[in-house]
């Protein structure tokens, strides 16, 4: 009895080993699927193109080629009103298009029924449009689009229809920057509908810098299914920053869900234009608390270290002029940087980041129409750098720091200059 009571043991050993080795197994895969699998939608290469979608045309003709070939000129000629072009004939219009892009097209024997888009060449089409469109872009911005359905949330644990929404718009023409992750590998874990709800501002400064992103924009759509291939209610929230700041909503509604696509894809156009106003009334801007490696000091004590350096310089002026007395030579001493008296024009030197042509010149003409400034001079331009410019300025190097914070500027300041940014 005792040796069969021994031998029990060693007979459990083998199916210990075989379960340690499944869990293991099971551990490894549960660990590979978090990060694995079909997820990941790339976002589409960005054009300053003038594109024009959702182009209707229904043209009949002695033969179906025929039929496309003129409803391809007629969506041309549509497409060129919706953005105020000039009149021109149908081959003027022709030679400005640079493709046609089919969103969805029916060919018959003798009719040709189609939905497309129109893409105009900017460069060429310019000289007929002018310069629009051609505003300041906002700083860089993260994008998290929430999925709300079935009492679910997700951003990119799975493919789906309004993460492939915004990876298919065409942001060149927006003056919004858009950093936007394809969700795939380890984008699933780190970017969660959790992290919407952090306030945590070191969390939110790592997450940016990996992406390269100041700030974050959160779309969210709430998706309400009546029945299965029934009608779509869906409700649509625009959100902003580390403290989740509500910018705008809207409602939209799909017949089935075939035209789910269309419904969020012309989502997209509407979060674009919240997005842009909020930029223009000065709201869409980094949150300064999240530039955590530069921090602003007060503003008393920025007072007290400007009268300091003051009172050091005029300290080495005053030892700087008593040799030149006594030699009786007529020689001036260096200028002394003190704040200026109030009502009188001092020169400041600006430090503009300045990442293309469109942003030199915005951060110009902004600059320019400052409250207070008499007068701008360009000492340096970097395309793609910081560029330098002087100010003429009726006032302290302070006052002119919170003047370009209220145009929209991100100001650091210095003792006698100013570094701003959009």
């Amino acid at each position: 009895m005792s040796h069969a009571i021994s031998l029990q043991p060693a007979l459990r050993r083998p199916a210990i080993v075989a379960f340690a080795i499944a869990a293991l197994c099971a551990l490894g895969v549960a660990v590979w699927a978090q990060v694995g699998g079909e997820r990941g939608i790339a976002p589409v290469a960005s054009t300053r193109d003038i594109h024009v979608t959702g182009v209707e045309v229904d043209v009949r003709a002695d033969s179906g080629t025929e039929a496309r070939a003129k409803g391809w000129v007629d969506a041309q000629r549509q497409a060129w009103e919706r953005i105020n072009g000039p009149e021109l004939s149908d081959s003027q219009i022709e030679g400005l298009v640079s493709a046609i892009v089919i969103e969805r097209e029916r060919l018959g024997p003798k009719r040709y029924i189609a939905t497309l888009g129109v893409v105009f060449d900017r460069q060429r089409a310019s000289r007929y449009l002018g310069a629009g469109g051609e505003a300041t872009r906002s700083a860089p911005m993260l994008l998290l689009p929430v999925t709300v359905s079935a009492g679910t949330q997700m951003i990119f644990e799975q493919r789906n229809p309004w993460q492939r929404a915004w990876a298919e718009y065409q942001t060149g023409q927006s003056r919004i920057d858009y950093v936007r992750p394809s969700g795939a590998g380890g984008d699933s874990l780190l970017l969660t509908y959790g992290q919407t709800g952090r306030r945590s501002r070191t969390w939110w400064r790592n997450t940016l810098d990996q992406f390269g992103a100041d700030d974050v924009l959160v779309p969210i759509a709430n998706l309400r299914y009546a029945y299965p291939g029934g009608p779509i209610e869906g409700t649509f929230t625009a959100r902003m920053g580390p403290d989740n700041e509500y910018l705008g909503s809207f409602e939209m509604t799909a017949a089935s869900s075939a035209e789910l696509p269309a419904m969020l894809d012309r989502a997209v156009v509407r979060f674009n234009r919240i997005f842009e106003i909020a930029l223009a009334n000065g709201r869409l801007r980094p949150d300064p608390t999240l530039n955590i490696g530069t921090p602003e000091l007060s503003p008393e004590l920025q007072r007290l270290l400007e009268l300091g350096r003051a009172m050091r310089a005029q300290d080495q002026a005053a030892a700087a002029a008593e040799p030149t007395a006594e030699s009786g030579d007529s020689i001036t001493a260096a200028p002394i940087r003190t704040p200026p008296p109030e009502g009188s024009v001092a020169l400041y030197t600006v430090q503009v980041a300045t990442p293309d042509a469109a942003a030199f010149d915005g951060a110009v003409s902004a600059v320019r129409g400052t409250p207070g400034v008499r007068g701008t001079g360009i000492r340096s331009t970097a395309i793609g750098g910081t560029s330098v410019m002087t100010v003429s300025y009726s006032g302290s190097i302070a006052q002119l720091a919170d003047a370009l914070r209220a145009r929209g500027f991100t100001v650091n300041q210095g003792s006698n200059a100013l570094a701003i940014s959009r």
